[in-house]
């Protein structure tokens, strides 16, 4: 059976490719999407590929999860430096947790540097830009072996 991950997009990364290329690159979520959906054939997974700039449509789409899926990638954006809620969901969801950032968080802005989703991520990857979710699909498959 095909293990199905659930990738969430926080805020604003509908924007990429147009929004300061030089920090996030030049490809578009469109792009990370068939990226996605390229790197998962290869390792054996499905991904359901999402987008918002909600927190509670997030929250809910974690929750639901449970149901549907078997881990979750997320790049929480924004949300990452301030969302207890997605924290408090992606914990009890109860998968396995990837997270991605295509920045390096770290090389940022100081309040950047701290992460809610991290403490309930079996792992981070930042700064590898759109790479980075393939890296992170390729661990999910092992984890998910």
């Amino acid at each position: 059976m095909v293990k199905r991950v659930l990738v969430l997009n926080g805020p604003n990364l509908n924007m990429l490719g147009v929004r300061e290329p030089d920090i996030y690159g030049a490809l578009t979520l469109k792009d990370i999407e068939a990226l996605c959906a390229e790197t998962a054939a290869e390792v054996g997974l499905s991904v359901d590929f999402r987008q918002s700039n909600h927190e509670g449509e997030l929250v809910t789409w974690i929750q639901q999860a449970r149901e549907s899926a078997d881990a979750i990638l997320i790049n929480p954006a924004a949300y990452s430096h301030t969302s207890v809620a997605i924290h408090d969901a992606l914990k009890a969801a109860g998968l396995p947790v990837a997270e991605v950032h295509l920045s390096n968080i770290h090389q940022r802005e100081a309040f950047r540097h701290h992460s809610y989703v991290s403490a309930v991520a079996f792992g981070v990857i930042c700064g590898f830009g759109a790479t980075g979710y393939r890296m992170a699909l390729t661990a999910l498959a092992e984890r998910l072996k």
